[in-house]
């Protein structure tokens, strides 16, 4: 089971590497960042649930990026001063969009389909 978690880290790192880069280029859309986000936040349930089945990894990690989402329409004034700081913005974001859950649901549908496309061959 360990190895599997060091895989799951590695592609997470992979995955974070890419992210910060999609927002640092002009090149590649901002929808493609919240795309990899959501990838990220799906890896990342999984290291800490390496026994949960896939179905319950995707249903996490979209009640985790929406519940981020909807927490950015709350405006106090200590969440905004946190929001201002570089990992506030990579993590709590800036402001609500309808956009992000559009990319939130495809990037965990992606990895998704993709976990278990893997695993289904990896078992043959």
């Amino acid at each position: 089971m360990k190895k599997y978690r060091l895989n799951y880290f590695i592609i997470l790192i992979l995955i974070i590497f890419l992210g910060i880069l999609s927002r640092k280029t002009n090149l590649i859309p901002l929808c493609i960042g919240d795309f990899l986000y959501a990838v990220m936040i799906y890896v990342l349930t999984r290291i800490f649930f390496i026994n949960k089945k896939a179905l319950f990894i995707a249903a996490t990690s979209l009640l985790l990026c929406y519940s981020i989402e909807f927490f950015q329409l709350y405006q106090a004034e200590w969440i905004i001063t946190i929001r201002k700081t570089l990992f506030g913005r990579y993590v709590l974001g800036q402001g609500f969009l309808w956009s992000d859950i559009l990319a939130y649901t495809f990037g965990i549908l992606v990895a998704f389909v993709f976990e278990r496309i893997i695993l289904k061959y990896k078992s043959l």
